[in-house]
């Protein structure tokens, strides 16, 4: 039976520039970090593999690996974006932050559920910060999930 989240895995461009990122200004710290040199198939590495952890015990990670190609993109919100779950204060005070700091900060967006904002990291990645509205989560539940779900699977084209 899986437990939980431990850990997600992203590539970075340099580990310093995230740590100062994910750390410095997000507040996660860095909890571990370890040189890989050689991968367990036996074929050299050069990797450095880092772990910024959560409240709740699960981390983020990055791999930085110079020699390997990655096509460093801004990624779009819809591709792929990390987000992360803070209470309301949090969220007001991180928006200011990051105007404040001059990091691409979009948002308030109130999508029924969560109020959002939204920051773009060192590497390209979409960084929403999410904070629940009371008691609309209550009105989430599976089976209105899973009609939303059939309907899309009906309707799209």
């Amino acid at each position: 039976m899986i437990k939980g989240l431990h850990h997600n895995a992203y590539r970075c461009r340099d580990s310093e520039e995230t740590r100062q990122f994910y750390e410095g200004f997000l507040g996660l710290p860095l909890a571990h970090a370890f040189a890989i040199g050689e991968t367990m198939t036996g074929d050299k590495a050069n990797v450095l593999h880092s772990f910024y952890e959560m409240n709740d015990g699960s981390s983020l990670a990055f791999f930085e690996a110079p020699d390997r190609p990655f096509n460093f993109t801004k990624q779009h919100d819809f591709d792929l974006h990390i987000a992360l779950e803070v209470t309301m204060n949090v969220l007001h005070d991180m928006f200011e932050r990051g105007k404040a700091a001059d990091i691409e900060t979009r948002g308030i967006v109130d999508h029924g559920f969560i109020h959002s904002i939204y920051f773009r990291d060192p590497n390209g990645y979409v960084i929403e910060l999410a904070a629940k509205i009371g008691t609309a989560s209550d009105a989430i539940t599976p089976a209105k999930a899973r009609i939303a779900l059939d309907h899309w699977q009906t309707a799209k084209v």
